[in-house]
């Protein structure tokens, strides 16, 4: 692909019908060419230098331009951390000697201005918060807000009983026409969610009463 290639991804970005945002298109070139699977809505993430083969990412995600997924470490404990010793490319060496590492970002994840995920994580839990220059080095939970190097968790967006009511509703698996009919019966659940908002909000798309388990 190189750098040819590169031009034309960030062509097909510009001109996809409907955007990053909502192009169907877009997001079926990025997981054929590329093995980069990105959830409708999710918008930041159109970048394979970015963001490595077998990254999986949720649905209406916020990616900052500058944030990024790093799939490998160079090998402290080999002979030599220089790549010659690892990529097959150099010819030094059959194949790469490197484990291939899949990260996946769960649905509404919000990833900061300079935000680096390295190997060590493997997840980042749906709802997250990745606070802008932070570097994730392990697993985050959901709903969890992280900041700092290496990334610390510092709170949870919501109370335990609110995320659960959260959850319940399954709200990233709406699309926008049907989410703009639950934020009419419940406007305040998108502003500020609670156990009521989420109540109403269920009621309007789905019908019957929300279960939260």
């Amino acid at each position: 692909m190189g750098i040819l290639g590169n031009l034309i991804d960030r062509f097909a970005v510009r001109l996809a019908r409907g955007g990053q945002y909502e192009s169907l298109w877009l997001r079926k070139r990025f997981r054929e060419k590329h093995d980069l699977d990105i959830g409708l809505y999710t918008f930041g993430a159109f970048d394979r230098w970015r963001f490595p083969r077998g990254t999986s990412i949720g649905r209406y995600c916020s990616i900052a331009t500058n944030a990024r997924v790093v799939e490998a470490d160079h090998p402290v404990g080999a002979l030599t951390t220089h790549p010659y010793m690892y990529e097959g490319a150099f010819t030094l060496v059959d194949g790469n000697r490197l484990p291939e590492n899949r990260q996946q970002i769960g649905d509404d994840v919000w990833l900061g201005h300079n935000v680096v995920v390295l190997p060590g994580c493997t997840r980042i839990g749906r709802g997250a918060v990745i606070g802008a220059g932070a570097v994730v080095t392990r697993d985050v939970p959901p709903y969890a807000v992280m900041v700092g190097i290496p990334a610390k968790q510092v709170r949870l967006r919501f109370a335990p009983e609110v995320i659960a009511a959260i959850e319940a509703t399954r709200w990233w698996e709406l699309d926008r026409d049907t989410l703009r009919r639950g934020l009419k019966a419940a406007a305040d659940f998108a502003t500020a969610p609670s156990i009521d908002g989420a109540r109403r909000f269920h009621r309007a798309v789905h019908g019957g009463e929300l279960t939260i388990s």
